[in-house]
């Protein structure tokens, strides 16, 4: 199928122009000076005709790339039938794609949101409830990761590690603490110094692989260390899986690399393939919200569901767990070619399945790199001032990783030169 059959539609929106949109759009967003006009498969296309290779997926969400036809019929289909009536009623969509994501994972119970950030929002409500029906702690603390990154909400942002997403946004949420990634003696350290304070720690809260901290994978042996610790103490441990999960690592959940199950784990970004859709998920012991406690108009609502059902039962039928291993590896060996190739550039490859880093040496910055990528036609991200993210949709087959691995390999010559 051909990109023009897929959109019969004006390029943009009549007499569009990009004064106009920073003339009436917050300035939230740094944005680089194109304009986005269609998609196809793992390709973007900007106003002027211009081909990208996309490596950013929409930031790890397009699973299954742009107009994929298998999200064209969800999409229709379920606009066509029934869109929205709010979760004052059962919604068969939102049954159904519980069931899949309980079946697919070591949940019990979901809560449908509309975002990662909302995901967390969820897990951190549910938390600090625990904490105090079933913990009986007044002023429950929950420790998160240096480095973290958990979303642009209050809590959220101040549940992240990164000072600089908190600088102008004072008083954050009081309860949170932060540690150390991948230090397990650091961890306890401080899980000790709270109990002495008399403020015990209700959960911990972490990313399976830190995605804008740097692309840092987790440690098996930390990981396993860290559900010990819980397990002890009768805390609860929480997985942010917004970025990672939904088959971004070759498996369908980060934790799946780590030999532990969390007790409650958050999910957003490719669970839509790009229509805006998170989920908080659950072992029964934890779930302790009752009617009241935690609601979301649009969450869980007929078109996000059913079209979320169709994206994780293409996952299936198409194989893409498979494919994102393959072409993971690839990915990873031809980076490392690269890293060989700019030995005074690269520092280090590392990453999951279709989640990769590159991180830069020198006084080389990922901007520049992203920026000198898109002039060569391939979209990349950074995570972080050092390093530039690869996530591409999972359906990207070898000849595109080919194609952009060249693409990248000019964009480091034009730097070095």
């Amino acid at each position: 199928m051909s990109p023009d059959a897929i959109l019969d539609l004006p390029a943009s929106p009549p007499n569009f122009n990009r004064a106009d949109f920073d003339r009436y759009v917050m300035a939230t967003y740094g944005r680089f000076p194109i304009t986005m006009v269609r998609g196809q498969g793992c390709k973007l296309w900007d106003a002027e005709g211009r081909e990208y290779l996309d490596f950013v997926a929409g930031i790890a969400t397009c699973t299954l790339g742009h107009a994929h036809p298998a999200l064209i019929k969800l999409v229709t289909d379920q606009i066509q039938t029934l869109h929205h009536v709010s979760n004052l009623y059962y919604i068969p969509q939102q049954g159904e794609l519980a069931r899949w994501l309980v079946e697919h994972s070591c949940a019990d119970r979901v809560f449908f949101c509309n975002s990662g950030a909302e995901a967390n929002e969820g897990a951190i409500k549910l938390a600090r409830k625990y904490a105090h029906t079933v913990m009986g702690i007044s002023q429950p603390v929950i420790l998160t990761a240096q480095a973290s990154f958990h979303g642009r909400t209050l809590a959220a942002v101040t549940a992240t590690g990164q000072p600089k997403y908190h600088k102008g946004f004072d008083p954050l949420v009081p309860g949170f603490d932060y540690v150390p990634y991948n230090d397990l003696a650091a961890l306890n350290a401080r899980v000790e110094d709270w109990n002495r304070e008399g403020r015990r720690v209700a959960a911990i809260l972490l990313e399976p692989l830190q995605g804008e901290g740097g692309v840092l994978p987790g440690d098996p042996t930390y990981f396993q260390g860290v559900r010990d610790l819980c397990d002890r103490q009768g805390m609860l441990l929480i997985l942010d899986e917004v970025q990672v999960g939904m088959g971004r690592t070759g498996k369908l959940w980060g934790y799946e690399h780590l030999g532990i199950e969390p007790d409650i784990f958050t999910t957003a970004k490719g669970l839509g393939g790009g229509i805006p859709i998170g989920a908080l998920l659950c072992k029964s012991k934890c779930d302790v919200f009752q009617p009241g406690d935690h609601a979301s108009t649009f969450g869980g609502n007929p078109f996000a569901c059913g079209v979320a059902l169709g994206v994780c039962q293409t996952l299936e039928r198409e194989g893409l767990l498979e494919n994102v291993v393959r072409r993971g590896e690839q990915l990873r060996s031809g980076l490392g070619r690269l890293a060989l190739t700019y030995p005074t550039l690269i520092a280090q490859v590392r990453g999951w399945g279709l989640i990769n880093g590159l991180e830069l040496q020198g006084d080389l910055k990922a901007a520049e790199v992203v920026q000198a990528a898109l002039q060569k036609g391939l979209l990349v991200v950074p995570a972080g001032p050092k390093v530039v993210r690869l996530v591409p949709p999972l359906i990207v087959d070898q000849a595109t990783v080919d194609q952009a691995l060249g693409c990248l390999d000019q964009a480091l010559g034009t730097l070095v030169a």
